[in-house]
């Protein structure tokens, strides 16, 4: 059984910088890529980054492109999701994913096995 659990999440202001960290465990041995997902409440979950398992595919959403940046270190089973220059409307709840049939970047949300529990970002104006 795979297990994703994110941290990171906060409460800042418009402009300020956040790391999300997600752990995944039980998925030692599998080539696996990683993904990041938003909701807000009333909205379906919508993909924000996506990385390879080599790390050497990135993909973003248009409305994150250039302000944040997802990275890996598979020898602590870890990826990141670095993001700058935080608006309001990145407020949501962030949810890191496992996609293990294929290691490539997919954006696509039913293309994820598992999922973590969630961690909130809010951003005040």
């Amino acid at each position: 059984q795979v297990y994703l659990v994110e941290s990171g999440g906060g409460l800042v202001k418009a402009g300020d910088s956040l790391r999300l960290s997600c752990v995944a465990s039980g998925a030692t041995g599998t080539n696996y890529a990683m993904g990041w997902f938003r909701q807000t409440p009333g909205t379906e979950r919508e993909s924000v980054a996506s990385i390879s398992w080599s790390g050497s595919g990135t993909s973003y959403a248009d409305p994150v492109k250039g302000r944040f940046t997802i990275s890996r270190d598979n020898a602590k089973n870890t990826v990141y999701l670095q993001m700058t220059n935080l608006k309001p409307e990145d407020t949501a709840v962030y949810y890191c994913a496992l996609e293990e049939d294929s290691g490539l970047v997919t954006m696509t949300r039913w293309e994820y096995d598992y999922w973590g529990q969630g961690t909130q970002v809010t951003v005040s104006s």
